[in-house]
């Protein structure tokens, strides 16, 4: 799927990590809520409220999970699942352009 339809966008983007990762929050005429974003490079930890899947667009990274050992690489066209209440490092090798997916 290349575009959401009816779709509701947050005005305000959502900034963390001083600018390196920028996102906007959508919900869908469902209910369902997703964010669309970029990831500069960089290497950064997220902590997940619910359970999340993210669908890299354009990019590369490599996450490790909590509780892991060892980073797994993920590219353009690839998605990662992460559990609610949990968390992931995120080492962004080029700028990385993701859907994220959530409940």
């Amino acid at each position: 799927m290349s575009k959401f339809e009816n779709v509701s966008v947050a005005k305000q983007a959502n900034v963390y990590f001083d600018g390196k990762c920028v996102s906007y929050s959508l919900e869908l005429s469902d209910g369902t809520r997703k964010s669309v974003g970029v990831i500069q490079p960089a290497t950064l930890t997220f902590g997940t409220a619910a359970p999340e899947v993210m669908e890299l667009i354009e990019g590369e990274c490599a996450v490790t999970f909590a509780g892991a050992d060892e980073a797994v690489v993920y590219r353009a066209g690839e998605s990662f699942s992460v559990p609610g209440d949990s968390s992931f490092e995120i080492e962004v090798r080029e700028t990385m352009h993701y859907v994220c997916h959530y409940g």
